[in-house]
Parts: C-alpha cells; structure tokens; sequence
C-alpha cells in the first residue's frame, strides 16, 4: 500500500482560501500530478485543502470523497489555571476585562518547554501530559485515528496493537489532501511514536507531497516507512520558491516567522 499526504497550498486561513502564490502552487502540484498516481483521493472539508485537489482533480479527471475527520487537527488547549502552561505558551495575553486566555493550538509551545519534558515526545506518556490533560487532545487524536484504521481496514489493511495485519495485499494509493498538523498525527499513528514529535520535527510546506508505503517483510504482517517528506520537486520545477508557511524564523535576531 501506498499513502500520500498532500498538504493545501499557501492559505489565506481568515477566508480559509488559498492565496494568490498558493494557487500557483496548487498549479504547479496539478501539472505533476498524472505522474503521482494518486490512485483514490480523499479530502480536508476545509475550503483551502478542496481548493487545492480541485487543480490536481481537474488534472487528472479524478474525483474524491470529502473526510471530516481530515480537517485541521482541532484540539485547543485550555490555558486557564495553569501558570505553567502559560509560560510554556508564550504571546497569548488574558481578555483585560475578563481575565481569560483564549484556546492555544496544542503544539504550539516553544521547544525549551518541549525538551525539559520527555514525556511528550514517549509514545505513551504524551498522553498523560499536562497539555494533554488540559485539553482535548487525546480524544481528538483517536477520532482521527480511528477514521484512518477504518479506512485502512477497507483496503485490506486491520491495526493489530502496534502493526497491522494484512487481510488482502494491496499497491494501491490512498492520496490525502489535508493539513500540517492532522498529517503529523497521521504519521505518528502509522510510525508509532508521539504526534509531538512530528510537530516540532518536521516542517510540511504548502503544496508539499509526503510518501508512505507500506513494508511487508512478513507475511500478513505490514509497517509503515517514508519515502519522502514534505516534497516540493512541483515548485523547483515551476521555478517557483516553496512558502514559509509552517516553519519559524531560522536565526533569532532576524526580523521574520517569530510567530
């Protein structure tokens, strides 16, 4: 089996459409995609995630079924009562008149907090953690799961504990158009190991094309290995510079993606 993860194009997230560069990329990746093989298609309901298949459908005549659980991965953490938290989360202030913090996106905490804390990046412990508990993380996270085990149980493909068994042998491709955060999650299923990791590990830009196939060493028994991650062969061919969208500043005295 193979899977693609292929994140939206530069968005604009207010109007949660794509960009005037982001339709270039979507382009781009549209002019590539008869050579990806995307086999059955799935997509984000979110509008920036269906505005980008749309070119790479339209190229390929192909069509794909719209998945909730593809949405941006929603958990919100609380970071009310928790004086930790709101050290480990820097840049959000309290409403001055009420006193509140407004919901923070769960993997947004800056890396010295994430470092101190090993228990984010186990692939157990994670789920046990402070943000973890003051959020709704863990639920939100299996939701997501589930709908990609179900999917996966479809073609052949059934989770058994850690691994899955292999009911029918596929080569088929499962192309997803979605988003940075809920690929990180999917990754961590398939890989076994903390979304927390994924998250402050790796960078997915706009546009980007990750591959995963499946490796089957033993009979009935299948894993999960990446070819390539966050790809953006589409772009250097179009002569076009991928966007920084997802990825902060590289040095900190620079004057750009602090936040």
């Amino acid at each position: 089996m193979r899977i693609l993860l292929i994140r939206h194009a530069e968005p604009d997230y207010t109007k949660d459409v794509l960009t005037g560069a982001g339709k270039k990329e979507a382009a781009a990746l549209a002019a590539l995609s008869p050579q990806l093989d995307l086999g059955s298609c799935f997509v984000s309901p979110l509008g920036r995630a269906q505005e980008t298949a749309a070119y790479s459908l339209r190229a390929t005549g192909k069509r794909a079924e719209t998945l909730d659980w593809l949405r941006e991965f929603p958990a919100a953490l609380d970071l009310n009562g928790c004086p930790e938290l709101q050290r480990a989360y820097p840049g959000t202030s309290a409403d001055p008149v009420t006193g509140i913090f407004p919901p923070r996106i769960v993997w947004d905490m800056v890396p010295s907090y994430l470092t101190a804390h090993p228990a984010y990046t186990d692939p157990d412990a994670w789920r046990d953690t402070l943000v973890a508990r003051h959020s709704d993380l863990v639920p939100l996270y299996e939701s997501v799961t589930d709908g990609l085990d179900a999917l996966l149980a479809a073609h052949g493909y059934v989770r058994d504990g850690r691994h899955y068994r292999v009911q029918k042998e596929t080569t088929e491709t499962l192309t997803f158009f979605c988003h940075f955060g809920v690929s990180c999650v999917l990754l961590s299923h398939l890989f076994n190991c903390s979304p927390f990791l994924l998250w402050h590990s790796i960078c997915l830009s706009p546009s980007s094309v990750s591959e995963i196939y499946s490796e089957e060493r033993e009979e009935g028994f299948a894993s999960f290995r990446a070819l390539r991650l966050g790809d953006t062969t589409h772009l250097t061919m179009a002569g076009l510079r991928p966007t920084y969208v997802a990825r902060f500043c590289e040095v900190y005295h620079s004057n750009d993606r602090h936040n």
